[in-house]
């Protein structure tokens, strides 16, 4: 069965025509074939449990808009009855002693955990590459890429083998694998969704969000999934909007014809100069539709943005090689044996444990807090920070939302690296992968929300590849940015296509 959305999975549960347990017993059959690359972790029995709980709720007339919706989680955060182990060999076989709080606000909402979904080592990729337990593929492209590192999130949502997929962005790792898989996801403002349960990688940076099918169906999951939370100390004090509230005001009333004729719309041409000439045409045309809905558009800058990804690879490994310090082989996860003393076991643990791009981050982000180092690398990237929030809070003087592709490029292949011709000349040694990044750190530097929609595809050696669009808005504004991008989509089929469908 391949339901296009929550809402119609719930109209089949509520009518009857479908149990909770059928759903799950179903849906477990075709994740225990390891789709794409993408599934950690199942345990048949934990969701039968949930299932089984959650029909009782339905049976006594409970009517939750997620009551016995299948979500898998992305493998960093923590789950009682499931392993997490952030793609790492370090964590394997590792369950917690509890659940995350984005964990624990989904199953109280009636939402029924069906696994654990693959992600790159510790959150840190771009394209589902770096997990200890293999790579993840794309579901429109199996040659290529899922992005990341919530790609395994992603693959399943795109391979309509669940409707709802946790994830977790800290540069783009909600946003373009979303746009790579042809899917919603939402990267909430920072501080929005709770932190606690979330295996951490840039704690200033991470911000957990919901991947699905489409704008509406984001904001239902956030009307769960968000929320003040006393165990993290940068969650956001004050109680959820309802994130429907507007998409749900005549959005869908084809009566109206302009319903974005009150918004303006700011295209960054920094972000313009980095798109790839495959990727444009699908921009171009978005444009257009958005000015149909009634839309004003017009040029912004955002100058700080080609120091963005600079500042980023500076900042979040400083933070990564503080957060891994605690994976030393000594309290859990990966403990080498026949060593001789602390520092051996220290040494040989982490370095059996990590892999490559762990490595790499953690060496980089030790050697920029070193002394003598601090003040040219991390104070400096800190700086740049500051410049790129004071880009925004400049350029949303001008107009209400700002718009970009997601990615510059669409999927790359597997073994590949993404062709980016417009921005690599500048940036000789730098991995292309991080260049790839330039549309989606500068609103994880400023803590903005945003999220990321299909907008068209491009056919790449016969198969269709999927091409995301962004749109980024003020602070705590995710109703209104869910409203613009559901605008989008009442007016548009791209959201509706699907990867098994022949499209050529």
């Amino acid at each position: 069965m391949s339901v296009q959305s929550i809402r119609e999975l719930k109209r089949l549960l509520q009518t009857k025509k479908l149990s909770v347990k059928e759903l799950v017993h179903e849906t477990y059959k075709n994740l225990e074939k390891n789709p794409f690359g993408a599934v950690l972790d199942l345990n048949l029995q934990a969701s039968i449990d949930e299932a089984e709980k959650v029909q009782n709720r339905i049976n006594q007339g409970e009517d939750g808009s997620l009551l016995g919706i299948p979500v898998v989680h992305k493998d960093v955060l923590v789950t009682k009855k499931w392993k997490t182990t952030a793609g790492s060999k370090f964590l394997k076989n590792y369950v917690s002693a509890f659940d995350a709080t984005v964990v624990k606000n989904l199953f109280e909402a009636g939402m029924v955990c069906v696994g654990k979904a693959s992600c790159d080592e510790f959150a840190m990729g771009s394209a589902n590459q770096n997990c200890a337990y293999g790579k993840c593929s794309n579901p429109w492209d199996q040659l290529a890429v899922p992005g990341g590192s919530s790609g395994g999130s992603a693959a399943l949502v795109g391979g309509n083998f669940v409707p709802v997929a946790t994830g977790t962005d800290t540069g783009g790792s909600i946003r373009q694998p979303a746009a790579m898989c042809g899917i919603s996801g939402l990267k909430p403002t920072y501080g929005r969704v709770s932190r606690w349960g979330l295996i951490a990688y840039a704690s200033s940076l991470d911000q957990a969000g919901p991947l699905t099918k489409s704008a509406y169906d984001c904001g239902l999951v956030m009307n769960s999934m968000a929320g003040y939370d006393m165990k993290d100390s940068t969650s956001f004090p004050e109680p959820n909007p309802d994130f429907c509230k507007f998409m749900n005001e005549g959005f869908s009333d084809s009566s109206i014809v302009r319903p974005l004729e009150k918004v303006s719309i700011g295209i960054p041409k920094e972000y313009l100069a980095a798109v790839s000439n495959s990727v444009l045409p699908a921009f171009q045309e978005a444009i257009r539709t958005f000015e149909f809905l009634g839309a004003s558009i017009r040029e912004i800058s955002l100058p700080s943005t080609p120091y963005s990804v600079a500042a980023y690879y500076v900042i979040a490994p400083a933070e990564a090689s503080s957060n891994l310090a605690k994976f030393d082989g000594i309290r859990f996860g990966q403990r080498s044996r026949g060593v001789k003393s602390l520092e051996e076991l220290y040494t040989r643990s982490r370095t059996e444990g990590f892999g490559e791009e762990v490595k790499r981050r953690i060496l980089v982000g030790t050697f920029v807090l070193s002394h003598g180092y601090y003040d040219a690398y991390y104070l400096q990237a800190l700086k740049v920070r500051n410049l790129v929030i004071a880009d925004f809070d400049a350029a949303f003087k001008e107009c209400n939302f700002i718009l970009s592709p997601t990615s510059p490029v669409v999927a790359w292949d597997i073994n590949g690296s993404p062709d980016l011709q417009k921005s690599e000349a500048n940036f000789e040694g730098v991995p292309k992968e991080y260049l790839a990044d330039i549309l989606t750190v500068g609103a994880s530097l400023a803590g903005l929300p945003a999220i990321s929609i299909p907008c068209g595809i491009l056919e790449v050696n016969n198969r269709n590849r999927p091409i995301g669009l962004q749109i980024i808005g003020k602070r705590f504004e995710e109703p209104q940015v869910l409203q613009v991008a559901n605008a989008f989509q009442t007016e548009t089929h791209w959201h509706t296509l699907s990867s098994s469908e022949d499209l050529v």
